[in-house]
């Protein structure tokens, strides 16, 4: 026997890719951009084909499908199989310890892949759909789905084929019979007799609005510490315990929230792990300072979008684990167990529903016979929506407990149901810079300043704004309003940062909602500025010693040292503003014989640095799906403006 079959299945899905128009094609690239990722890039269609029913491929997308889907795919794989092996019986099985010729013979037989093609009334009919109703049309509105996610394709004849190996990955699962719509999650207190739930005193809006208004604040403060002093990663992976103890403190929120903000700005790019002879440490990318830049929905956005596809559970440690941060995940089950837990919550009405489960999680009591907790019944539709990524995984309800938390955490989820921007994030999670912007007001610009020296800014300040309160004043309190107090320690910071008494005032003017100052902080300014610089500290980068003195009045008037900037300060030594190494090099090249010394005054062998980096990532391309289809579909390359417009 041979794979004539699964051959002809790869043309089916060959010819129906090549009917796609080349925005189609480019969609479909998008939505499987992460399994294929992990693929050479496909040069020809058929080598899309072959990747997107590859073992591996396949293994991530099923976890993605809900439960019609999941259903239409493994009934026509079973049945394909067994038509198959009706068909075209392989060899029996070999007995045990046959020789390697007889192992391989049942193995090329094939007769566990699903290879012959299935008329669909055959697959209604095996769900209980045959008949026009709610469940045809489910299973028909599958089926499509399944063509345009290339998990199936047409036949000429009109008949369906299915990946080969899609009865391996689905055999071993039971999914019950075919429910053509989701369960409804039961609100709380809706068995009969319970006293009616009190209505929230706020609504899911206003909730979110003070969620994203925390959760912006202390992202903010959370960046400015890790720029202010890079954290330092432990040897095995991982911010050590101190350190997250140290951002949580800086950043004013728990451990498990600093963990979680940490996690996505590391998705998002807005921080890096940077590898130096002292270690690997974790501090701002350059795309930190075009986020500060940005209004403060748009800040937000690839925050959001990243815990959308993160492949971890960063607030949830699995027991006998530590708890840390900034390691890569590899929770592919994740993403899924986010969307099935979003999409259920968002068929709860918007007056309420069930609270989050407290944390550390408990399994809630079970009630009396014939009656389920609205958890048990939110993880029921939860489980249609992603099969085989919720109850069947370990862990199933402290994994949803501790994600449902982190939605809470970001403005998704509030009073048991999905606020607004919930509802955005799981309609597009590209698409969140006009709900974010509702929710959160401009940033401001000036501030209040007060006789008792202190300035409020009755919302968020500006990145402008912020670095000049911060450069002359402590941060005293946050809130709705955030207030800084200007004390001599705090102005000499300014003046040690290259401020000066004058420019600073007029800085802080034009910063006034007034356009003034009070006196006393005028007054502050000037008499930290006439102490300031009364005693010198010199800067020197390392000093060159010698005991004969005319030797040291020749360095100091070389002309070939002048990029040293040699000054003598004692008739034997001379400071360098160039560090050790430099300072070496420059002495020898101009024909002198310098030895390196210690601080402890003995001489120091020479070696060699053998530092390596790493290559940087290359940028992300928008318009690399389009132009990708593109060329499999044999079109040319789409100009800039049709790519710009096309780009899914």
């Amino acid at each position: 026997m041979t794979n004539l079959d699964a051959v002809e299945g790869l043309d089916a899905v060959t010819r129906s890719l090549a009917r796609r128009t080349p925005e189609q094609l480019a969609a479909l690239l998008t939505r499987h951009a992460e399994p294929l990722a992990r693929r050479p890039a496909p040069t020809e269609l058929r080598g899309l084909a072959q990747a997107l029913w590859s073992y591996e491929t396949l293994h991530h997308l099923v976890l993605h499908l809900d439960h019609p889907r999941l259903q239409v795919l493994a009934t026509t794989a079973r049945i394909s199989q067994e038509r198959a092996g009706r068909d075209a019986p392989g060899p029996a099985a070999p007995a045990p310890g046959a020789d390697y010729q007889s192992l391989m013979a049942h193995q090329l037989s094939f007769a566990h892949l699903a290879t012959e093609p299935v008329p669909p009334e055959d697959v209604y009919a095996a769900l209980g759909a045959a008949a026009p109703g709610p469940a045809r049309t489910a299973a028909e509105s599958a089926l499509r789905r399944l063509c345009d996610d290339g998990l199936a394709a047409p036949a000429e004849d009109g008949t369906i084929v299915v990946p080969p190996r899609a009865p391996q990955l689905l055999a071993a699962h039971d999914l019950g019979p075919f429910l053509a719509h989701a369960p409804q999650p039961a609100p709380e207190n809706t068995a009969p007799g319970a006293p009616a739930a009190s209505v929230p005193p706020t609504s899911p809006y206003d909730e979110s609005r003070a969620a994203a208004a925390t959760l912006a604040a202390t992202l903010d403060r959370l960046l400015a510490a890790l720029a202010t002093q890079p954290a330092a990663l432990r040897k095995s992976g991982g911010l050590a315990v101190r350190e997250i103890k140290r951002l949580a403190k800086a950043a004013g929120a728990t451990e498990p929230h600093t963990r979680l903000l940490l996690d996505l700005a590391l998705a998002a790019d807005l921080i890096a792990l940077t590898r130096s002879p002292s270690g690997i440490t974790a501090l701002p990318t350059g795309a930190y300072d075009d986020w500060l830049a940005r209004p403060p929905g748009a800040r937000l956005a690839p925050l959001l979008a990243a815990w959308w596809g993160l492949w971890d559970i960063p607030t949830h440690t699995p027991p006998g684990g530590t708890p840390t941060a900034l390691v890569r995940g590899h929770d592919r089950h994740a993403p899924a167990l986010r969307h099935a837990l979003l999409a259920a919550l968002a068929a709860v009405p918007l007056d309420g529903g069930p609270p989050l489960p407290p944390l550390p999680f408990t399994e809630p009591p079970r009630q009396e016979t014939g009656t389920r907790t609205p958890w048990e019944d939110l993880l029921d539709a939860a489980d249609w929506h992603r099969p085989l990524a919720v109850t069947r995984q370990p862990m199933a309800g402290e994994r949803a407990a501790h994600t449902l938390h982190e939605a809470a955490c970001l403005g998704l989820v509030a009073h048991g149901t999905l606020t607004p921007l919930g509802r955005a994030l799981l309609a597009d999670p590209r698409s969140l810079d006009e709900p974010l912007g509702d929710l959160l007001p401009p940033l401001l610009e000036q501030a209040h300043f007060q006789a008792d020296l202190t300035a409020v800014v009755p919302g968020r300040p500006t990145a402008a704004l912020q670095a000049l309160l911060t450069a002359a004043a402590d941060r005293e309190s946050e809130g709705h309003a955030v207030t800084w107090r200007f004390t001599p320690r705090s102005v000499r910071r300014a003046l040690d940062a290259g401020h000066r008494a004058e420019t600073l005032l007029d800085d802080l003017a034009r910063a006034s909602a007034t356009g003034t100052l009070p006196q006393p902080l005028g007054y502050l300014v000037r008499d930290a500025a006439r102490s300031h610089g009364r005693m010198r500290v010199l800067p020197a980068a390392c000093c060159i010693r010698s005991d004969d003195e005319a030797l040291v009045d020749e360095l100091a008037a070389h002309r070939d040292l002048r990029d040293l900037g040699l000054r003598v300060i004692a008739p034997t030594v001379l400071v360098s503003s160039r560090p050790p190494a430099a300072t070496l090099d420059a002495l020898r090249a101009a024909g002198y014989a310098p030895a390196l010394e210690s601080d402890t005054g003995t001489t120091t062998v020479e070696r060699l640095p053998a530092h390596r980096t790493k290559a940087p990532a290359p940028p992300r391309n928008s318009h690399a799906p389009l132009a990708l289809a593109h060329r499999l579909l044999g079109l040319p390359a789409p100009s800039q403006e049709a790519s710009t417009a096309g780009a899914p």
